[in-house]
């Protein structure tokens, strides 16, 4: 007991405090990306041709976050010159339309102050569904319960049935076999409830887009409140929208 208490006390604490002090993430990390307006056409064109996800529009200079796996092809392609990616983990929306972007997104806070805060106050739980994902975006998640994100201080919850829980977090392209089961969760959650669509998989399909295997976006299936690009989405991104979006 002793020596347990003496390498807590060498230990400290572990406990991330953020948002109170800001993070800064390692340098290799791809965040939000930002397209340079003045880049040549030939060198747009180039870039969107390359990208494995078709997530670039060369004319409107826009990037698709929910297509874009962050792959960072755009960026080598071009050298930073037409696409570059920064560190910031922010990356959330409360509307599919605002993940086109040149690199600028809404306050998400102020969606949230508008509809969630009032309904779920200091508490929320949360069941989460893989309806066919690689494990990625499940990790990531997952990972939030550990000392360091510590995801409960802030009332928040991941919670076996779905009848304990004001909302679903949805990972993976939703497969054919995954659809039903996915469906009845929702149904099971009490009103009012949330749907998050967490990773470019549940957004657009990700790499399985095209597939008649899979649904392309989970908004076609169910109202989905917010969305969390990535592949996968940095715990860090997944903690910035949940505590803005609801806190």
């Amino acid at each position: 007991m002793f020596t347990t208490l003496k390498n807590r006390f060498e230990q400290g604490c572990r406990t991330s405090a953020y948002p109170k002090v800001p993070v800064e993430l390692a340098s290799r990390y791809r965040g939000l990306p930002r397209i340079v307006p003045e880049a040549s056409a030939e060198l747009a064109a180039r870039c969107a041709e390359i990208c494995p996800q078709d997530a670039i529009d060369p004319v409107r200079r826009l990037i698709d976050l929910g297509r874009c796996v962050f792959c960072g092809t755009c960026e080598r392609i071009s050298k930073g010159a037409f696409v570059s990616f920064t560190r910031n983990f922010e990356l959330s929306v409360a509307e599919k339309d605002h993940l086109l972007t040149a690199g600028t997104l809404p306050d998400l806070a102020k969606h949230s102050r508008q509809h969630f805060k009032r309904l779920f106050g200091r508490s929320l739980q949360l069941r989460q569904v893989s309806a066919g994902g690689c494990n990625g975006c499940e990790v990531d998640l997952n990972v939030l319960a550990t000392p360091f994100f510590d995801l409960a201080r802030f009332g928040i919850n991941f919670v076996a049935s779905p009848r304990h829980a004001d909302g679903i977090v949805v990972t993976g392209p939703v497969s054919r076999n995954m659809k039903q089961a996915l469906l009845d969760t929702y149904e099971a959650v009490p009103a009012p409830k949330v749907v998050i669509a967490v990773g470019s998989c549940a957004i657009t399909g990700g790499p399985f887009r095209g597939s008649p295997e899979i649904t392309e976006g989970l908004d076609t299936l169910l109202p989905v409140d917010l969305f969390i690009p990535g592949c996968p989405p940095h715990p860090m991104t997944n903690l910035h929208a949940l505590l803005k979006f609801f806190k």
